[in-house]
């Protein structure tokens, strides 16, 4: 009876310490708890132009050869359970013609191999629909889910302009 109550504790104890270590186990070091602003983080809405000032055209209208004004827009920081995602959108003539990543998912080796294939997916996607209806990439489907919540703030910002 004594090994029947032993293998009993062993087995409680057994069962203790692996919940214990499931929940205390993080798959990424991006961090799982969101925070009111990441460190890092551009502002959103329109990044004002740094470039200096034209002169007005004497004759008040538009110029024909001069190239369209490009608009550069940064997108809210999704807070994902994987980490941050914000995006920066430029947009020329009414087109989104770059779209670059400011924030992403980061800090192991797994991370960067999800991103180092789904990133590259979404910017092309993006650019290809001109909004922000967009598939989400297989196995990265959090990261997506944020890059397309970043995507539509900043279009949505472009849009108040």
């Amino acid at each position: 009876m004594v090994s029947g109550t032993r293998r009993i504790a062993l087995m409680a104890a057994s069962t203790v310490t692996g919940v214990v270590l499931l929940f205390s186990y993080r798959t990424s070091l991006g961090g799982a708890v969101p925070s009111a602003a990441a460190p890092g983080a551009a502002a959103p809405g329109i990044v004002p132009d740094t470039a200096a000032p034209r002169a007005p055209s004497s004759s008040g209208s538009a110029h024909p050869n001069r190239p369209a004004k490009t608009l550069t827009v940064n997108g809210t920081v999704a807070q994902t359970r994987w980490g941050p995602v914000q995006v920066q959108l430029k947009i020329t003539g009414g087109r989104i013609v770059a779209v670059q990543v400011l924030q992403r998912p980061s800090g192991n080796s797994h991370d960067d191999e999800v991103n180092g294939y789904a990133l590259p997916q979404l910017r092309s996607e993006v650019l290809s629909a001109q909004s922000a209806n967009i598939d989400t990439v297989g196995g990265a489907t959090v990261t997506s889910d944020g890059y397309i919540e970043s995507l539509q703030a900043a279009l949505d910002a472009a849009h108040r302009r």
